[in-house]
């Protein structure tokens, strides 16, 4: 980062690359629109290049401030929609489990997908957010405490009890749980 800091054009395209990724499926997943995860991913590297001088180390990690910064334009993104063009609903999100290349691909049978849509509707928000953002926002355990301002322990306790609750409303559906 310190390249970055000093103007290091080539050094930001490494460092661009290395997270676009994972910052493209927390906005998409914030977001819950492809273009405009985009749009907000973009928008946020340029405002990380332009303000590269204001990022303190001693502050917290990189990528949790790369992350602030993404999370806090695609909220901005969602707030200035109009409101017929609010963002899709959380049955819309769960729906995208049965798409090709997403969880469903994994499972049995449309049943089994309907399991798990209906598992991950009935967990608390707090819960359902951690696990969404872990598993379709590809984000770590420390990377959601930094984006949500939890501490890790909370994060991870959301996970746990999350996670548990899928599976036992899975188990109850007739899933077979994995492993």
């Amino acid at each position: 980062m310190r390249r970055v800091q000093h103007g290091d054009v080539r050094a930001f395209e490494s460092f661009y690359d290395g997270l676009w990724a994972r910052a493209f499926g927390m906005a998409r997943t914030v977001c819950r629109d492809a273009g405009r995860a985009e749009e907000v991913v973009q928008e946020a590297f340029a405002a990380v290049w332009k303000n590269r001088g204001s990022y303190d180390a001693a502050k917290g990690n990189i990528e949790s401030w790369v992350f602030r910064i993404v999370h806090n334009r695609a909220v901005d993104s969602i707030r200035r929609e109009a409101p017929h063009q609010r963002r899709r609903s959380d049955e819309e999100l769960l729906a995208e489990i049965e798409a090709p290349g997403s969880l469903a691909d994994g499972l049995v049978d449309r049943s089994d997908a309907e399991a798990v849509r209906h598992s991950l509707r009935n967990l608390p928000q707090a819960q359902q957010k951690v696990i969404l953002l872990a598993y379709f926002g590809d984000l770590t355990h420390h990377e959601i405490a930094g984006l949500l301002e939890l501490p890790a322990g909370t994060v991870k306790g959301r996970m746990r009890l999350g996670l548990e609750k899928l599976r036992d409303g899975c188990d109850g559906g007739g899933l077979d749980p994995p492993g």
